[in-house]
């Protein structure tokens, strides 16, 4: 058996949020290279009684003060803390298992060829499980997500179709930064306030992850 140089490729098991900190700390340095920006003072709209039968919302003020929302961050950020416990872990055996096999080559411990390619099958198939293994987990984490959405638009919903019998609006918009309405045609408070009271309601089990089979390691 030829004593060359062992080339063991350690699979690269990448997530989308495994690079997150790595871009805002790179975000951070391109920020400081910036100049000051100069601080303009926001030109507040009048308000004046409505002549439409129409109302708005914005959007960003309902989904960082709405519960349920805030329920599945948290939920998230578990899930990305796993996610990235799980690729760490993983990786650091597939590191553990190439540098034994190199040391092992490089001390002459294998005495035929048969031994050494049993080694490299067994990390081979090591990777493919870690693979398989960070896959499942992010489908499912994938899956929670669209989940979280469609309840979310669910119960908004139900709540501006609810909300709306009592007021009979023509519509109800959502507000675009770029967008001018009249102030007084703002009914955001009303509408997290109403999510709120029916979230409490329904005793926030809407917000709890789908139960499944726990992924094979």
């Amino acid at each position: 058996m030829k004593k060359s140089a062992l080339a063991v490729a350690v699979l690269a098991l990448s997530l989308s949020f495994a690079s997150c900190s790595n871009d805002n700390a790179n975000d951070k340095k391109d920020a400081s290279k910036e100049p000051a920006k100069t601080e303009k003072a926001k030109v507040e709209g009048d308000t004046f009684a409505p002549t439409t039968n129409i109302r708005y919302y914005n959007m960003d003020s309902v989904m960082s003060n709405y519960e349920m929302v805030k329920t599945f961050n948290e939920v998230n950020l578990r899930t990305m803390t796993e996610l990235q416990n799980a690729q760490s872990s993983r990786e650091g055996e597939l590191q553990n298992m190439a540098n034994s096999i190199q040391q092992k080559m490089q001390s002459s411990g294998y005495l035929t060829e048969a031994s050494y390619n049993a080694d490299v099958s067994a990390l081979n198939k090591k990777q493919q499980d870690a693979q398989n293994y960070l896959g499942a987990l992010q489908a499912k984490a994938q899956q929670e997500a669209l989940r979280q959405q469609e309840v979310f638009l669910d119960s908004l919903n139900n709540f501006l179709a609810r909300y709306n019998k009592e007021h009979h609006y023509d519509a109800i918009l959502i507000y675009t930064p770029g967008e001018y309405f009249n102030p007084a045609m703002d009914i955001t408070k009303d509408v997290i306030d109403g999510l709120n009271a029916s979230y409490k309601k329904a005793g926030k089990t809407d917000a709890a992850p789908a139960k499944a089979a726990p992924a094979k390691k």
